[in-house]
């Protein structure tokens, strides 16, 4: 303890009465001093401030998404041009060159517009296939006449001669076409096509 706490120390022993045998108030031992400490002066001193915590790392990027891949069947196909066909058999392209195919359900769109047309030969080539056919034979018309352009199959349209090849290599028909090409003359010649459809399954 410190000189003043055992100054106080003696001042209260000495109001003490001694007990009865005991020795005097001087002989109690002072209680034990140990060493001096002292509060730390913090007057003055900065106190650091907390700290901050770790800034969080960005996430790292994610590569971009790769597009899902279409399901099997819907690839587009090669486009179809006029007696060729891209994995049709020699001897099968040759006999539709010669009309040497055995013809099962003709469609005539003579006088319809373009859009009546085009729904009756989708209407005409699924039909026909869902009915197990294989070989069928679309009429045009050659076209160069007066009707030239105005977009009714007439006998003089060239219209849907130039717009069914076309409609036959869109996706719904394409995907169930083997191949076609122009019809001999005793079928029709340029305003026919004869055209090969797939198996079902």
């Amino acid at each position: 303890m410190s000189r003043d706490e055992s100054a106080l120390w003696r001042q209260v022993m000495d109001d003490v009465e001694p007990l009865p045998g005991g020795g005097d108030a001087d002989d109690v031992p002072a209680p034990e001093t140990g060493p001096e400490i002292h509060a730390p002066d913090v007057a003055g001193k900065k106190t650091k401030p907390p700290a901050r915590p770790p800034r969080p790392m960005p996430a790292p990027a994610l590569p971009p998404a790769s597009p899902p891949e279409p399901p099997p069947g819907t690839a587009k196909e090669p486009e179809l041009r006029h007696g060729e066909a891209p994995g049709l058999e020699k001897r099968t392209k040759t006999r539709m060159r010669r009309g040497q195919m055995d013809i099962e359900a003709t469609l005539d769109l003579h006088g319809l517009t373009q859009a009546e047309a085009h729904r009756a030969l989708g209407a005409f080539l699924h039909g026909s296939r869902s009915a197990g056919r294989l070989t069928v034979l679309v009429i045009t018309g050659k076209g160069g006449g007066k009707d030239l352009g105005s977009g009714r199959g007439g006998p003089g349209s060239g219209v849907l001669r130039d717009a069914v090849p076309r409609w036959l290599n869109e996706g719904p028909n394409r995907r169930i076409i083997r191949g076609f090409s122009h019809a001999v003359p005793k079928d029709g010649g340029q305003g026919a096509l004869y055209v090969l459809l797939k198996r079902l399954g």
